[in-house]
């Protein structure tokens, strides 16, 4: 009986968690695959390669030594997403998406949902915020160049381009709800700019919900037609434990 070949598709911290829990599995050989857009990336168990594979040609190709492919990425590496079902289908590849749920508005909420980055910048211009979060990392920042007002932008790395006024905040979450807190008054905020990530940064959330602060909330893509869904690496576990022993030898 030869050992079931799982390929993790990586880069979050489910994606982390499930690559420890299928190395610790018998029978079960696992490698995660990291786009290396960040220096220094937390690594998982198992074999890991950095780097794309070249689009969907290059997919598919990675996919003749694979028995599963789970997908784990970011809810908004919407373009990796789409290639991995397209490879998937074209082998004949299980695929399974690990997505973690997103967030609900509860009482005391204001946020205003737009659909992209670029809705997001045109809902901070046409509401006259001042003093704008931008808690969406490095990417995307560029619709927001030339909105008049000023920007505390948070991320892991230094995006490629600011506002003309801004602070740049390097740092990794999750963060604590007192900071948060405190970022958002010692930075006497207006309006919140986040990703609909779900997960562990809600923080940021919570804050604004305190303090009376709008938020703006960008929602996530859909995922391909087709896929597996799960919600937690539980689900993608069980999905792996599924799958039919590969041939021998």
């Amino acid at each position: 009986m030869s050992a079931r070949r799982v390929l993790v598709l990586g880069g979050t911290a489910e994606a982390r968690e499930l690559a420890d829990a299928l190395a610790a599995t018998p029978d079960v050989v696992v490698t995660t695959s990291l786009a290396g857009r960040t220096r220094d990336p937390r690594l998982p168990a198992g074999d890991v390669r950095t780097g794309g594979f070249g689009g969907v040609e290059g997919l598919v190709a990675a996919l003749a030594e694979v028995d599963l492919l789970v997908d784990a990425t970011h809810p908004f590496a919407a373009r990796m997403t789409e290639h991995a079902a397209a490879a998937a289908a074209r082998v004949g590849t299980p695929f399974v998406v690990l997505r973690r749920p997103g967030w609900t508005a509860g009482p005391g909420d204001d946020w205003r949902r737009v659909p992209t980055t670029g809705a997001a910048a045109a809902a901070c211009a046409a509401g006259g915020y001042g003093r704008v979060f931008l808690a969406i990392g490095r990417q995307g920042v560029d619709p927001f160049l030339d909105v008049d007002a000023w920007f505390l932008v948070r991320a892991i790395e230094a995006p490629d381009a600011l506002p003309a006024r801004s602070e740049l905040m390097l740092a990794r979450g999750p963060f604590a709800l007192d900071d948060e807190r405190a970022l958002l008054r010692r930075h006497r905020v207006d309006v919140v700019v986040a990703k609909d990530s779900g997960g562990a940064t809600e923080a940021k959330l919570t804050a604004a919900r305190e303090l009376g602060v709008p938020v703006v909330l960008i929602d996530r893509p859909g995922v391909p037609a087709g896929a597996t869904v799960v919600d937690d690496v539980a689900g993608a576990l069980a999905v792996v434990r599924e799958q039919p022993w590969p041939p021998c030898g």
